[in-house]
């Protein structure tokens, strides 16, 4: 579940240096509440502005409350919009995280395929994978929106839609590995199973990130999970 450099976890809305989430967008820690935007009702903003105020709003409600205490006045007030421009635009609530988690995630993938265009080998690409599914800090938001929207329950269309976006990282991956081993770059692996591995490894190391854990208040778990997937894909014969 990815998240982090956008600006998943919500990585901001600076690049997956950028999610990153997930997808991820807010940009602080989710420790410092945003400002709330004053309420100019002469002027409420409409369209996309709307949606992409509104989206931005729910996630740095989200890294602060979470999804249970979630209301839809608190992104109102956060977004400077009235309750009822927000439920016109959303209506319910469980719609409303689905929203904000995939408009998070298509974020993070535009910024992570604009770097993966100019990535000159499969090696960096694989290095940028890393770097945007990883969050980028404890409490990085969009990560805490994939954490807290999976454990929601879900209707089939729901668990539908999370299931794109899952597998849609999977199949980012698998195309790197592909285009590695294809031009003699990486091992020969099995592309799924190696798939597979690599992103329960790299999620389980984004919860460790995001509960603080202690080990890597001095190490890089990006580093960490980029060594461990390089070891593998080295050709045989090379050091």
């Amino acid at each position: 579940m990815a998240t982090s450099e956008t600006g998943p976890a919500l990585p901001d809305r600076h690049p997956p240096d950028g999610v990153t989430g997930a997808a991820g967008a807010g940009t602080g820690a989710a420790s410092r509440p945003a400002a709330r935007v004053p309420i100019d009702r002469k002027r409420q903003p409409s369209g996309d502005e709307a949606r992409e105020r509104a989206m931005r709003a729910a996630i740095s409600v989200i890294a602060e409350k979470g999804t249970a205490a979630l209301r839809m006045s608190d992104i109102a007030a956060r977004a400077g919009m009235s309750t009822g421009h927000i439920l016109y635009h959303f209506g319910k609530k469980d719609r409303l995280l689905l929203e904000v988690l995939a408009w998070s995630q298509a974020d993070l993938w535009a910024r992570f395929q604009q770097a993966a265009d100019r990535a000159a080998s499969p090696a960096e690409k694989l290095e940028l994978f890393v770097r945007f599914y990883l969050p980028r800090h404890q409490g990085d938001e969009r990560y805490a929106l994939w954490t807290q929207v999976l454990a929601q329950r879900h209707d089939e269309a729901g668990r539908r839609i999370l299931t794109e976006l899952l597998d849609g990282w999977d199949e980012r991956l698998e195309a790197i590995l592909r285009e590695g081993r294809d031009l003699g770059h990486f091992a020969d692996v099995d592309l799924p199973e190696f798939t597979v591995r690599a992103v329960a490894m790299l999620s389980g190391l984004s919860e460790d990130v995001m509960f603080g854990r202690s080990r890597w208040q001095h190490t890089s778990a990006h580093a960490f999970a980029l060594s461990a997937l390089e070891r593998e894909l080295r050709p045989p014969g090379q050091g």
